[in-house]
């Protein structure tokens, strides 16, 4: 498959056009993705939506029902990002080069619209209603109005990373190879680039606060862009391979997950410094946040298991043992769920935590 993705092979991060060799026993599978695009929760309705690579299907867990369902979509889907203003979900095919549009009242497939070759990644605004998906090594971003599913493409440097702010009405793209975040506005005009550096790999927006935050792996760094301003800030995490971030808003601290050395960096948002640095399972790779309760869900793609980190304390309050190579993660604080797609059969679990 061309699409960039993360392989863990012999404890290695392998960057996108690296080669490496390695026991095939060790290989990840090449659809193990960085982040939770892989899993998306519609919180107003409660149901979750995970991708079925293997299968060519979104599995779509219905907390009312206590069911799960299958909805087949196009070739290899790879990423999913919900509009709970429209109730729809959206779902990039990478190998069918199209995304695939859900109704998430009938969780039926409303459309199919092509958007180029190996679409990678794909981003709600609920403000705008615009969808926004990048295709692997392309410097174009396809725009779709969700109310029309009209596209325009707008060439805007590449994308392997996007993040909203709903609430300032801006995009960012970042590229792993590219030492500029794009930044661009309601309307899909670029207002500003940002120098972050080479190889960043993630990002995370606070709307509480108005930053984002953006790993760096190079250096072991996280970068704090302030939005209005556009003042940046960076903060040492002196730790291996930051490959995933995420924010909570209510505390306003981040967690940063070190796919290299097994740990999770904690930093005070307020303070912009490190608290605290928590060691987690074999080669973390995802990581969400249950603001209600302050705890962090650390997905360990290699231990097969979720570190649960009690926000409170700054250290391992559990360990869930899961599926073979979880690498995506969510968590439905109202319905005390934690959802996790791995590599294992099915490809979606359904966890209990209350």
């Amino acid at each position: 498959m061309a699409a960039r993705t993360m392989r863990v092979m012999v404890g290695l991060l392998v960057f996108p056009g690296a080669t490496t060799v390695a026991n095939a026993q060790n290989a990840e599978p090449s659809t193990a993705l960085i982040g939770s695009r892989a899993v998306a929760l519609n919180s107003r309705t409660g149901k979750v939506y995970a991708v079925d690579s293997r299968r060519g299907s979104v599995s779509v867990f219905d907390p009312l029902a206590k069911s799960t369902t299958s909805v087949r979509v196009g070739a290899e889907p790879v990423a999913i990002a919900v509009n709970e203003a429209t109730n729809r979900i959206y779902v990039a095919n990478n190998e069918g080069g199209s995304l695939s549009v859900i109704d998430g009242t009938s969780d039926s497939v409303l459309a199919t619209l092509q958007v180029g070759s190996l679409p990678y990644v794909v981003a709600a605004n609920p403000a705008t209603n615009k969808i926004y998906v990048s295709n692997t090594f392309s410097d174009v971003i396809t725009v779709i109005d969700g109310a029309t599913n009209a596209i325009t493409l707008v060439q805007a440097g590449s994308a392997d990373a996007i993040a909203v702010d709903a609430k300032l009405d801006k995009l960012y793209l970042l590229g792993y190879e590219n030492a500029n975040l794009t930044v661009m506005d309601k309307t899909a005009n670029i207002i500003g680039k940002k120098q972050v550096g080479m190889h960043p790999w993630a990002m995370a927006v606070n709307e509480a606060t108005s930053k984002l935050y953006v790993t760096r792996v190079g250096n072991g760094q996280l970068l704090e862009l302030d939005e209005q301003s556009g003042v940046t800030t960076t903060i040492a995490t002196g730790a291996a391979f930051p490959c995933a971030v995420a924010v909570n808003p209510v505390a306003n601290m981040v967690y940063v997950v070190n796919h290299g050395d097994d740990t999770v960096t904690v930093v005070d948002g307020t303070k912009r410094e490190v608290v605290a640095t928590v060691k987690v399972g074999q080669f973390p790779q995802a990581v969400t946040v249950d603001t209600r309760k302050n705890r962090v869900y650390v997905a360990n793609s290699h231990s097969g298991t979720i570190s649960v980190l009690d926000g409170n304390r700054n250290s391992v309050l559990k360990t869930i043992h899961t599926r073979k190579n979880p690498f995506a993660v969510a968590v439905d604080a109202n319905n005390g769920r934690l959802y996790v797609v791995s590599h294992g059969e099915p490809s979606l679990s359904v966890i209990n935590l209350d």
